[in-house]
């Protein structure tokens, strides 16, 4: 069974009211000796564009439509009143009611310049009430006016803060997924410069062994096709996050975790490759948190890639992941002098470290890249885990 929320049973309380001050303004107009015709249809009208259900209702029934015609008809149906009663026809609650829950419909939801100019209707509709009773109101009409601007202005004050706030909510909105979208595609820069960056090492080491050793050319051939395939399976992964619109969380997003730094360094020695060795603390587990398992995986990549375009000549690369006290410390050591055989093209002009860093500070570390005593070079990040 069904149970009915207490939304629901306000919004049924409300719509009894309604209709029963709708009743009452027909049954004045009745009373008064008039056609009560041209109320009924200002009030089916009215009731008609605020009952009528959202997801019934045909794509032609705009904002501007709906608020705009029973204002139209009332202001009409005023004038019919003044020169059929001479100024002594009654206006009830219903109707008053109907018109400013149009006006904050207008102001609210209709598309500029339509919210000015429906708003304006429905509010001189409201206005216009109290002068179809003039002769029997005598000198308290313009209270009534007054009455009426009053309670214009309120409705038409609160429905453009409403609609203030709604439009400050879509922008944030807009900037969040704008960010989200600069991050992932710093993202696919990083994964398809590593991937590529390891397709053309790969590349130049199969050009020197054909000559020489074709026989071991295919377990480098197989290099290069799995780097292949990784670099198009992460744009494609990427490409379809920025062209994806849904409010939803993106989880096609190509980020990494610790589990992904051993999978990682374990691609990267090939065939003639560096050594990459990697060092595990016992005591970094599973279960850190997610963006700190990301950035250190990111730290990592960018790393191993440097290695590939500045340091060709390296033989070993160490790569340590430990707790330091309440951190993570990730660090990537090379044993290389700065030999590398990649073109000047493909070495990059040193904006992954800058990435890198904004996104190490992001989370409250440092990071440290530089020459280490001797041969080599050095990329160290520290992660305040009681802070990320």
């Amino acid at each position: 069974m069904r149970t009915v929320s207490g939304r629901g049973c306000a919004r049924g309380f409300a719509v009894g009211l309604l209709l029963m001050a709708c009743v009452a303004d027909v049954l004045n107009t009745s009373a008064a000796g008039l056609s009560p015709w041209p109320i009924a249809v200002v009030l089916l009208l009215g009731l008609g564009a605020l009952l009528w259900p959202i997801e019934r209702r045909p794509r032609w029934f705009t904002p501007q439509l709906r608020t705009a015609v029973p204002a139209l008809v009332s202001l009409a149906c005023t004038a019919a009143l003044l020169v059929v009663s001479g100024g002594e026809a009654l206006f009830g609650p219903g109707e008053t009611t109907i018109l400013l829950c149009l006006l904050f419909l207008a102001v609210r939801h209709c598309p500029h310049p339509w919210a000015l100019i429906c708003g304006v209707l429905d509010g001189a509709a409201v206005l216009a009430l109290p002068v179809r009773s003039y002769q029997m109101l005598e000198g308290l009409v313009p209270v009534y006016v007054a009455l009426g601007v009053v309670l214009v202005g309120l409705i038409a004050g609160l429905a453009g803060y409403l609609r203030t706030l709604d439009y400050r909510r879509a922008v944030a909105v807009g900037e969040t997924r704008r960010s989200e979208r600069l991050a992932i595609a710093a993202d696919l820069h990083d994964f398809v410069a590593h991937h590529v960056t390891g397709i053309l090492v790969q590349t130049q080491m199969a050009r020197m062994m054909a000559a020489d050793r074709p026989d071991e050319l295919d377990p480098v051939l197989a290099g290069i096709e799995r780097a292949a395939t990784e670099a198009l399976a992460s744009m494609r992964r990427t490409v379809g996050v920025l062209r994806d619109t849904d409010d939803g969380p993106g989880d096609r997003r190509p980020v990494g975790d610790l589990a992904a730094i051993g999978e990682l360094t374990r691609r990267f020695a090939g065939p003639g490759a560096q050594r990459v060795n990697l060092h595990r603390d016992t005591a970094v587990s599973d279960d850190l948190p997610h963006e700190v398992q990301a950035a250190a995986f990111r730290v990592v990549q960018e790393a191993l890639t440097n290695v590939r375009r500045h340091a060709g000549d390296a033989t070993e690369i160490a790569v340590g992941l430990r707790r330091d006290g309440d951190g993570l410390e990730v660090s990537v050591v090379d044993d290389g002098r700065g030999g590398s055989r990649l073109p000047d093209a493909a070495r990059g002009g040193g904006f992954g470290l800058v990435g890198l860093k904004e996104r190490v500070t992001a989370l409250g570390g440092e990071l440290h890249a530089g020459p280490r005593d001797g041969d080599g070079w050095e990329v160290r990040a520290a992660f305040p885990l009681g802070k990320a």
